[in-house]
């Protein structure tokens, strides 16, 4: 994938953020990937995420690539210039498989990427296609060593012979280097698609989901996992709903979350026992006999499940909500944010053209008070839950001149639309953004649209 810097342009956005009490201003900074129209299948991304610092950010894309951005240090002579990303490394992760026993094709896709948190100068991450999980070593190399006395300076090894003095090699220095390599493999654990992955707060152990299983692994062993969940029933003809997403509490290590097609999300307690099927707690909605429809169990699938940082809040993302649940309360969410209500009235279409099996994520802002995510035409949704105001923006080229503030974006369900509204009927399914990130400590978001990647920031003033 090319990656390059297309333009910079200012968005004001009054709304809270990673921090503080005041409104920010926000600016949409940068735009990463290809200007083409025509959009190759392995450049469409399919990941993105800060690591724990937000010094770095990696995408994963169909074409089992990571692509990694490191956020330039503050230039004070150009504080505007602040918080830009540029690529780091650049890394071949998966390549496509295929397994002849089931005689089936595995995609090279990467399906997720999770950061470790750094102990030592290197950094490490987890990326995951559909069965295979990897462990890999981000580190850097500035030094080489030089006066070899057994060969020479391009790998030649010299005649001892004519080996006469004892020289002492030193290191010198060389134009900085860096570095993927892959250090652990994690193979034939899963029957079906992996859909999450999530690193354990003791940073020991991760546990990774497909459709019906959860095992838990050792970040040290590769041969073995432990299965905790396993919803397959004995006759797959019974099967009536599959683990959709699945998380670590961020502070309890004992304590996961996995989400179902069906709307529910299961809360376990690892010391209650070694296989995990029996839940600790439930959250479940009970439906609206008024919105029951034929689409109903699709759209209330739950597609992404995040803790909040402090632990003591969930968010779900369904195809047409947002959901946040309080763990103590299980009954109904204490606050529930309609991201694209407008579209009930076209869910037939949507069925038809698959787009109703969406998959969008959705993210926490540094201290839990917006959370955002993504929606159709390149739009995107931050919902504000202290002031209970949301604003939809829009991430796209066409759209934007350089330095031109963007408005918040308004959709038309029906009636007279007024003159900045955009009719429902002209939303573009194709543009949809699916995969958001946000910086923990700062008022940094990156949101993937199709292969290209967009940068927004809070403006300096």
């Amino acid at each position: 994938m090319h990656f390059s810097t297309v333009f910079s342009l200012r968005v004001s956005l009054s709304c809270r953020a990673g921090g503080g009490g005041n409104d920010v201003q926000w600016c949409f900074s940068q735009v990463k990937g290809a200007i083409d129209d025509d959009v190759a299948e392995a450049d469409i991304i399919s990941t993105v995420e800060f690591n724990h610092s937000g010094e770095l950010l990696a995408t994963g894309d169909k074409g089992g690539r990571v692509v990694i951005f490191q956020q330039e240090t503050e230039n004070k002579s150009q504080p505007q210039c602040r918080s830009e990303y540029n690529v780091y490394s650049t890394f071949q992760s998966h390549e496509p498989e295929f397994d002849y026993l089931k005689s089936l094709e595995i995609e090279e896709k990467i399906n997720k990427i999770r950061w470790l948190p750094q102990k030592n100068a290197a950094q490490f991450l987890l990326s995951t296609n559909d069965k295979t999980i990897k462990l890999w070593k981000i580190s850097e190399r500035d030094k080489r060593p030089e006066g070899y006395n057994l060969k020479e300076e391009d790998g030649r090894y010299r005649d001892a012979a004519t080996i006469t003095t004892l020289r002492v090699p030193v290191f010198r220095p060389m134009d900085l280097m860096v570095e993927a390599s892959p250090r652990r493999v994690f193979a034939n654990a899963h029957t079906y698609h992996i859909n999450s992955i999530s690193v354990n707060s003791d940073n020991e152990t991760y546990l990774s989901a497909d459709d019906l299983r959860i095992n838990l692994w050792h970040l040290e062993i590769t041969d073995r996992s432990f299965n905790i969940v396993d919803i397959k029933p004995a006759n797959m003809e019974e099967l009536t709903e599959v683990i959709t997403a699945a998380e670590f509490h961020p502070h309890q290590c004992n304590t996961f979350v996995y989400s179902s097609s069906k709307g529910t999300i299961r809360l376990c307690d690892m010391r209650a026992s070694a296989l995990c099927d029996k839940h600790s707690k439930l959250f479940e909605e009970p439906e609206d006999p008024s919105n029951r429809s034929f689409f109903s169990e699709i759209i209330s699938s739950i597609s992404d499940v995040k803790f909040s940082h402090n632990g003591r809040y969930m968010m779900t993302r369904d195809y047409l909500s947002v959901k946040i649940w309080d763990l103590n309360m299980e009954n109904r969410p204490v606050e529930t944010y309609q991201v694209h209500e407008y579209l009930r009235s076209k869910l037939c279409s949507l069925y038809e053209n698959d787009c109703i099996f969406d998959k969008f994520e959705c993210c926490w802002n540094g201290n839990d008070s917006v959370v955002m995510t993504g929606s159709y035409n390149n739009f995107f949704r931050m919902l504000d839950r202290t002031q209970r105001r949301d604003v939809t923006l829009e991430a796209s080229r066409e759209s934007c001149k350089p330095r031109q503030v963007l408005k918040p974006r308004r959709v038309c369900a029906g009636g007279k639309r007024k003159k900045d509204e955009i009719s429902v009927d002209s939303l573009d399914f194709n543009k949809k953004i699916l995969h958001t990130a946000w910086h923990p400590q700062e008022n940094i978001i990156a949101v993937a649209t199709t292969n290209n990647l967009y940068i927004f920031q809070e403006k300096v003033n």
